[in-house]
């Protein structure tokens, strides 16, 4: 496991409202709170730069230490965040945290490395069916991500699996160990390609059409309406 990312959060006093929570956020404060099994939930507050850029490396599969004020560090996972819809900004922040002696459950996100000869060679589409796995394991022994290598994609008849990722020593998967993790399919011929963007414009016009004439109809009944009132 890599080595535990460090933050600092404050103690959220007072108002916890709706207003108060725009005037943290334009102090570049991020409002979150802290819980964990057995644990009361305690609100905080986070500075928006460190927290970006940490959870940038981190994600939401790396321990991160959170110091509260003074106290001592606790061992904590983004459990959540949302998102300003217009500014994108993070709004607010979820940590969970975690009993470094009882195993986690959580999904972990796959990246993919190397170059396919299906793909560079063949010209094929590499298809990834499944992007992360969920994952058991000691915190201690969470990984960031898993990594598959699509070099051996050589043909399109060949598949990566979940049984071909070499999990580290202490994390586990109840996933299907034959679900197809990632695959190259055959390049698209003119001849299909013309046909499935003829399809487009085909469903396209459908949809239009019946637009119009669902428009039309509301026309009729507003204009019978305006009728029967005169």
């Amino acid at each position: 496991m890599t080595d535990a990312l460090k933050l600092s959060a404050s103690l959220r006093t007072g108002d916890s409202g709706r207003r108060a929570s725009i005037a943290l956020r334009e102090q570049s404060l991020i409002p979150a709170v802290v819980y964990g099994k057995g644990i009361a939930p305690r609100t905080l507050t986070v500075q928006y730069n460190p927290f970006d850029q940490l959870f940038s490396k981190a994600g939401e599969s790396s321990l991160i230490q959170l110091s509260v004020d003074s106290e001592a560090p606790i061992n904590v996972l983004v459990h959540d965040f949302q998102r300003d819809p217009l500014t994108n900004r993070y709004s607010h922040v979820d940590f969970y945290q975690v009993n470094m002696n009882e195993k986690i459950t959580t999904e972990v996100e796959i990246h993919f490395e190397g170059v396919s000869p299906a793909v560079k060679d063949l010209a094929g589409i590499l298809v990834k069916n499944i992007s992360s796995l969920e994952i058991t394991c000691l915190p201690a022994d969470l990984p960031h991500a898993l990594v598959v290598d699509i070099s051996a994609l050589k043909t399109f008849a060949d598949y990566i699996r979940v049984k071909d990722i070499v999990l580290p020593k202490g994390v586990t998967t109840e996933r299907n160990l034959d679900d197809v993790i990632a695959g190259v399919s055959e390049p698209r011929s003119e001849e299909e390609l013309s046909s499935l963007n003829q399809a487009v414009v085909e469903d396209v016009t459908k949809v239009v059409a019946e637009a119009d004439v669902k428009k039309e109809e509301k026309e009729k009944e507003k204009a019978a309406d305006d009728k029967d009132k005169k």
